[in-house]
């Protein structure tokens, strides 16, 4: 349960009835975003309203007939999913910039410059996104603005929502360590052993990972490794 000050309305009309529930609007905006939450731990009070301001419920009849079911937690769900989230200004902009920043950190990972094959820092495509004003919803899932956010910031940035292959090879010395990091970090394509000891594979990872990808390999031989993107 949230306290009553933190709670803000989530209301829906079905019908010619009103359904209103108290909720953590940070908690609504992650059950939208498909986490797995119980519904009880976000709501203020575990009941269906008519108006919550005033304190009326709804009917047990009323919730069989609109919604099949009579279950607090599973109508308060639906409400969340598909009604309207009454925010406060403060809560919508630090929501909206929670939001955003977790497109720019996905556009960075999974996007490159089709130029050079690298990821654009995250400073330039939060401009870009700035530049193009972009509307990003706090209550939309990252995964579905990000292709609308991408297609807008382009005449800004040249940007491509790409993967890249990588051929790498990893000496015996440091198979121990590096071979997990290259088999999990992207999709293995192929992979050869060879007489030495040594290790030669072909992963395909997100263009923007590529930096982070380096690293860990870096890290992982002590710099004793060789990788190459494939064309």
């Amino acid at each position: 349960m949230v306290s009553l000050d933190d709670a803000v309305i989530a209301r829906l009309k079905k019908g010619d009835h009103h359904f209103e529930i108290l909720v953590d609007p940070y908690g609504a905006a992650d059950i939208i975003e498909g986490k797995e939450l119980e519904v009880f731990k976000i709501m203020a009070i575990d009941a269906i309203f008519s108006d919550a301001k005033k304190g009326i419920h709804v009917s047990e009849e009323d919730l069989q007939e609109q919604f099949d079911t009579t279950d607090v937690s599973t109508v308060a769900e639906y409400i969340i999913k598909h009604g309207d989230i009454q925010l406060t200004t403060d809560q919508r902009h630090k929501m909206q910039k929670n939001k955003q920043k977790r497109v720019v950190e996905y556009i960075v990972k999974n996007a490159m410059d089709p130029q050079t094959k690298t990821p654009h820092p995250p400073a330039r495509v939060q401009r870009a996104i700035e530049e193009a004003g972009v509307h990003i919803d706090p209550f939309k899932p990252v995964s579905e603005q990000v292709k609308s956010t991408v297609n807008a910031i382009r005449p800004f940035i040249p940007l491509s929502l790409e993967r890249v292959k990588i051929t790498v090879k990893i000496p015996a010395k440091f198979i121990g360590k590096a071979y997990g990091v290259a088999r999990t970090f992207g999709v293995l394509e192929q992979e050869d052993w060879q007489s030495d000891g040594s290790w030669v594979g072909v992963v395909r990872l997100a263009a923007g990972m590529q930096d982070e990808f380096y690293d860990k390999l870096n890290e992982a031989t002590k710099g004793n490794v060789s990788t190459k993107v494939l064309k």
